[in-house]
Parts: structure tokens; C-alpha cells; sequence
């Protein structure tokens, strides 16, 4: 059996398990793979191992990897860093799109999306600790963020995406994603109709599903250290 398989098995076990010892709904977290810099090979093992969604940061090459698995039933995320540019490749080819920041780029989207008659499910991305050196919006940006852009016909506002800065311990990564989670259902309560919580990585997924993730997304315990 491929690593790549038995990488996949094991995460999908222990997302169950997680989900049972913290009261989630069963099939509620989903399991991205990051793929990026990784092979068309490397992700077709993947996808023989039941492997659907699958989550991309670079796009010329992404856009490749998508072109060259066209047959496969793939949905393809895109959770990189967003400029006017990448507008077209974007709306072109991708299901998903986690780390949208500016409403610009989002209306951007929404036109060029029109040709495909499906609508492109989006996350927000919000940068929860204030650091410079991470794209995302703050907390009190997001809902006015959402109201300028509730009415692009081609957009589904789903939630939210954050990379919170790493903590040592599980609950000091649980109190961080908490802190997004807290943002997120105050938005749901005042009627916003999000369902997506972008949050977890290899390193903090245990306590990202604690807080409410319901996607993670997890590249180097699927397909190992990435190449330099």
C-alpha cells in the first residue's frame, strides 16, 4: 500500500475520531489535501485512496495539475494569495476559492465567473492575530465586507478562512481558533447563511475540530515534506 494511501486512511480515522470525542456531527470536518508543488502522480494516488478535495496555493502550476486531471471528479480549492491578476485563471478553473480579502478581486471574480453557470463558493479570509506579514481582513472588517458583496450573482459566500499564527500546545491553538469560531457564529446569528470554517493545518487540526473547523486542510501528513 502507498504512504500517500495510508497517510489518507489514517487522517480520515482520526477526523472521525475527533469529531466523536468532541460531539461534532458525523462527516462534518472535511479533509483537504494540499497539494501543492506536489505531482499529478502523487495526486492521483490520492484520489485512488478516495481523496476528493484537493487545495492548491500556486497558480500557474495548479492550473496545469487541473488541465492534466480534467477526467477525474476532483474539486479543486484555491487557498494562495489573490491579486487582480489571477482574477481570469481563477473564475476559470476552480470550485473554491479560501483566501478572497478584497472587494475589488472578489467583483473581479463574479464577472469573469458568468461564462461558467456555476457559482464559485468562497471563503474570507480573515487575519485573526493582525500580523503583517499574512493577507486576511480583520474581525470588525468582515461583515461590511459582506454586506458590499451579498448581491454577486456568480459568488457563494460560504464562511471563513484563517492561519492563525502557531501556538506550542493544544489549548493555546484551541483558544486562538476559538476566537474565529466566536466570529463566525455571531454572523450566522445575525442571519449571514455561512456554513464553511476554513481552519487547521497538519500541525493543529486536533484543535481545530474542537473549536468547529469543518475543513481542514493538511498537506505534509498526506504527501510528506514538500520539495524546496
Amino acid at each position: 500500500m502507498e504512504q500517500i494511501e495510508k497517510n489518507i486512511i489514517q487522517l480520515k480515522k482520526e477526523i472521525s475520531n475527533f469529531e466523536e470525542r468532541y460531539k461534532r456531527k458525523k462527516n462534518s470536518v472535511l479533509l483537504m489535501a494540499v497539494s501543492k508543488t506536489h505531482s499529478v502522480e502523487k495526486i492521483k494516488t490520492a484520489y485512488l485512496a478516495g481523496q476528493r478535495d484537493f487545495g492548491e496555493n500556486y497558480l500557474q502550476e495548479s492550473v496545469e495539475k487541473i488541465s492534466k486531471l480534467k477526467d477525474l471528479d476532483i474539486v479543486w480549492h484555491f487557498i494562495g494569495s489573490i491579486q487582480s491578476n489571477k482574477a481570469k485563471l481563477i473564475a476559470e478553473n476552480f470550485d473554491w476559492v479560501h483566501s478572497i480579502d478584497k472587494e475589488k478581486t472578489l467583483k473581479k471574480i463574479n464577472a469573469l465567473r458568468k461564462t461558467s453557470g456555476k457559482k464559485l463558493n468562497v471563503c474570507i479570509q480573515v487575519n485573526s492575530d493582525n500580523e503583517e506579514t499574512k493577507s486576511g481582513i480583520s474581525f470588525c472588517e468582515v461583515e461590511e465586507f459582506l454586506k458590499k458583496t451579498k448581491n454577486l450573482d456568480m459568488i457563494n459566500i460560504r464562511g471563513l478562512m484563517a492561519i492563525p499564527k502557531p501556538e506550542e500546545t493544544h489549548i493555546a491553538q484551541l483558544e486562538s481558533f476559538k476566537k474565529i469560531k466566536n466570529i463566525f457564529d455571531d454572523l450566522v446569528k445575525k442571519g449571514y447563511k455561512l456554513d464553511t470554517l476554513s481552519i487547521g493545518m497538519s500541525s493543529d487540526y486536533n484543535a481545530a475540530i474542537e473549536a468547529g473547523s469543518t475543513v481542514i486542510r493538511i498537506g505534509t501528513a498526506i504527501f510528506g515534506e514538500r520539495k524546496k
